[in-house]
């Protein structure tokens, strides 16, 4: 059986879980979340538990099954606290602005970049140099913050751009660390 799909998933009292055929509605605090279960995994909720059960012992449905345990625990972390991902934006005349909910950066282009939000997510900045994602989706949140950190990828000579917060930059030697013999 699926290690992760077999581990029930507790819902706190804040969240409400609806569900309708392959459908799955969960509410929260902080926004609302809808997965479409594959076919042959079967919901139910009980005793403020979300516990999945699949129909066989098929290979590809007992990836469904881990699958589907994991995108429901997701909606139900993400409409409770919600997820977010902090970036650090490194380097000499690099910043980052709000605009109303889009943010604005100055990158050493010669032009600025307006980054919108995905769905309901939220952007916001600290002075001028850090950006904070925010959102009940897991997906959205990241496939955002893969978006902006691609505007200008960390150089490893320099260190400079944009990066995770977690995110250690291995640093290269440059031209005058090789030396050579005249």
């Amino acid at each position: 059986m699926s290690r992760i799909g077999k581990m029930p998933i507790i819902v706190p009292n804040e969240v409400t879980v609806d569900i309708k055929g392959q459908e799955v509605i969960v509410k929260g605090p902080k926004g609302e979340e809808k997965v479409i279960v594959h076919e042959t995994i079967k919901v139910s909720f009980e005793d403020s538990k979300i516990t999945c059960e699949r129909s066989s012992e098929d290979p590809e449905i007992k990836a469904y099954h881990g699958l589907s345990r994991s995108l429901l625990n997701n909606c139900v972390i993400g409409v409770s606290t919600g997820f977010e991902i902090i970036l650090d934006v490194i380097g000499t005349g690099y910043r980052v602005n709000k605009k109303g909910k889009d943010l604005e950066f100055s990158l050493g282009f010669s032009h600025s970049v307006l980054v919108n939000p995905i769905g309901t997510n939220e952007l916001s900045e600290e002075n001028q140099n850090i950006v904070f994602i925010k959102g009940s989706n897991k997906q959205s949140v990241g496939e955002q913050a893969a978006r902006i950190r691609k505007l200008r990828k960390p150089n490893p000579y320099t260190g400079n751009g944009i990066k995770y917060r977690d995110e250690v930059i291995r640093r290269k030697a440059g031209k005058t660390a090789v030396g050579g013999e005249g």
